[in-house]
C-alpha cells in the first residue's frame, strides 16, 4: 500500500515519494510534504528549464537555479516555466 500524504502542492491526500528525491533537509521535506504526482510535475518542468536554458547540470550555478525553481514551484505556490516554452497543440 502506498504511503499516502497530504501534498503541500496539490493540497490533497495522494500517494507520497517512496524515499527523498534530493539530498539533505530539502530531499526529506520534499518526502514529507510532496506528492508522486506533484514530484512527477517538477520533474517534467525542470526538463524544460534545463533545455531551453542550455544548462549544464555539472555547473554549481545551473543547480542553484534549478533548487530555487524547485522550492519555488512546490512551496510558494509560483508558476515556474521555461521561458519561451510553448505547450504542443493537441
Amino acid at each position: 500500500m502506498a504511503r499516502m500524504i497530504h501534498c503541500h502542492k496539490l493540497n490533497r491526500e495522494a500517494p507520497g515519494l517512496d524515499y527523498p528525491p534530493y539530498p539533505g533537509d530539502l530531499g526529506v521535506r520534499i518526502w514529507r510534504e510532496i506528492s508522486k504526482d506533484a514530484w512527477a510535475k517538477w520533474l517534467d518542468i525542470q526538463t524544460r528549464l534545463v533545455n531551453e536554458n542550455h544548462l549544464s547540470l555539472a555547473d554549481p550555478e545551473a543547480r542553484k537555479f534549478l533548487a530555487e525553481r524547485m522550492k519555488a514551484f512546490l512551496f510558494e505556490d509560483q508558476d515556474v516555466e521555461a521561458q519561451g516554452y510553448t505547450p504542443p497543440s493537441a
